[in-house]
């Protein structure tokens, strides 16, 4: 069988008559707001994100975690407070991402707070940079139950993927990915649909055809081409690939550069997801990375009380009306192509 249709089936699996008719509420209530131009929302979030940490071994140059620069706080997600929030959205949402900044097998319980949410019948993902997918870890992460694994591989020689990953080592990432796929040979599992995310930019995108037999080889499930947002790209950047159909940036005959994102006045990750830091703070999405956006605070509020509350009401509301206002959406890769190949 296909190998994404297998990872397809098992999601679906995840679907019970709560979480269908939650998703019908959300998908409506979506649709309503983007004709009426009136945000409202009669669900619960389809998918959230929740950060394992912020810390990270690696020193990307376009990451706020690896260029250590964020302003908010920094720190580990307690299991505890993890687990109260999952026993209080758990019966609503479908998707778990275990990611939004840092190195999520950096936190000690992590993989605890895996199988937690997994025995609660939530579809789980994490992305990782594979550092440290040891022999032991690995073992772990297959009994976790985790369902989707995406490990960052920008580079099929160690230089090229160390002009990104810089501290990385390529031959730990090669390492850590056959030590999942040795596990779930091992354990008989069909769990996680291994993912290589190949972040596409100068220095490597003449290894895209290099990475897909990379991970044939392997044994990896998928390939995920991922396009790469750069903060100063307007007059040109060192990142953006020659190749445009691997980039978000379009070159223009003056030499600038514009994000090809229309930008359209509406944004489905408003109405069916959101993020939560390591602490606690509700964001609208993954393009809000320093947190500027708290909309709310699990350590002092429900979930559902945020989800419906004003500031969340009008922060849709602004979507609606301008997306080119709002300084999370201005370098925002939603509605460009991302590609991908199954094994």
């Amino acid at each position: 069988m296909n190998r994404n249709l297998t990872d397809g089936l098992n999601f679906f699996s995840k679907l019970t008559a709560r979480r269908a008719w939650n998703a019908t509420k959300v998908l409506s209530s979506y649709y309503y707001s983007k004709w009426n131009r009136n945000a409202v929302q009669w669900g619960l979030p389809i998918s959230i994100a929740i950060e394992p940490t912020t810390s990270c071994n690696l020193r990307c140059p376009e990451c706020p975690s690896g260029l250590r620069s964020f302003t908010r706080n920094t720190g580990m997600l307690e299991k505890d407070f993890f687990l109260k929030v999952i026993d209080e959205i758990h019966k609503d949402i479908l998707y778990l991402i275990f990611y939004f900044q840092g190195e999520p097998y950096l936190n000690p319980d992590f993989l605890d707070m895996v199988k937690y949410a997994s025995s609660k019948n939530i579809y789980t993902a994490t992305s990782t940079n594979a550092h440290y997918l040891n022999d032991v870890n690995a073992k772990k992460t297959i009994e976790s139950g985790l369902d989707r694994l995406i490990i960052s591989i920008d580079g099929t020689t160690q230089e090229t993927y160390e002009s990104y990953r810089i501290g990385g080592k390529l031959e730990k990432v090669i390492e850590g990915a056959k030590n999942i796929v040795k596990w779930k040979k091992e354990l008989k599992s069909k769990t996680p649909h291994t993912v290589f995310q190949f972040l596409v930019v100068k220095p490597n995108e003449h290894q895209v055809e290099d990475v897909k037999k990379l991970a044939k080889e392997i044994g990896i499930d998928e390939v995920g081409l991922k396009t790469a947002q750069v903060y100063d790209y307007e007059h040109g950047n060192s990142l953006i690939p020659d190749i445009e159909e691997y980039s978000r940036y379009k070159k223009m005959s003056d030499g600038s550069y514009k994000i090809k994102n229309n930008l359209d006045h509406h944004c489905w990750k408003l109405w069916h997801s959101c993020v939560v830091t390591w602490d606690g703070i509700v964001v609208p999405c993954c393009f809000d990375k320093d947190a500027e956006h708290r909309l709310g605070n699990l350590q002092k509020e429900s979930f559902s009380s945020i989800w419906q509350n004003e500031k969340y009401k009008l922060f849709r509301a602004s979507v609606l009306r301008s997306r080119s206002e709002i300084d999370i959406c201005k370098n925002c890769s939603e509605g460009t192509k991302v590609w991908a190949d199954s094994n």
